[in-house]
């Protein structure tokens, strides 16, 4: 199966957890028989807060710039910065500057629980 669409006509579903985060899911685990691709963006003064998923992600940041809290250490990620996130690492994001920090996130078709740390 193939597909095409345009990220624009994709709507930005607002996220519960965090402040000022949202999804757009640009291919579903129905949609692409492995993985699901995701484009989560933060807003300016917004934050996703400390998490751990049950599957890894690969992320590759597209805009913006935030403060990556990864286990132990913590990172600026910016504008073409690649992160590989182990599953049950706990990590978080907190935008810096001005511009909102716009990343893809790709997971594998997997179950995924979600454990908030601290909001």
């Amino acid at each position: 199966m193939t597909l095409h669409k345009q990220i624009n006509d994709i709507e930005a579903v607002s996220q519960k957890a965090g402040k000022g985060v949202s999804m757009k899911m640009l291919l579903s685990s129905d949609e692409s028989p492995n993985f699901a691709m995701r484009n989560f963006i933060i807003e300016v003064g917004g934050y996703m807060p400390l998490h751990t998923n049950t599957v890894e992600h690969e992320q590759y940041v597209l805009s913006g710039k935030a403060k990556v809290q990864l286990a132990d250490k913590t990172v600026e990620a910016k504008a073409g910065d690649i992160l590989l996130i182990p599953a049950g690492v706990a990590h978080s994001y907190e935008t810096i500057g001005d511009e909102a920090y716009s990343f893809l996130c790709l997971v594998p078709k997997a179950d995924d629980k979600i454990e908030i740390l601290s909001c």
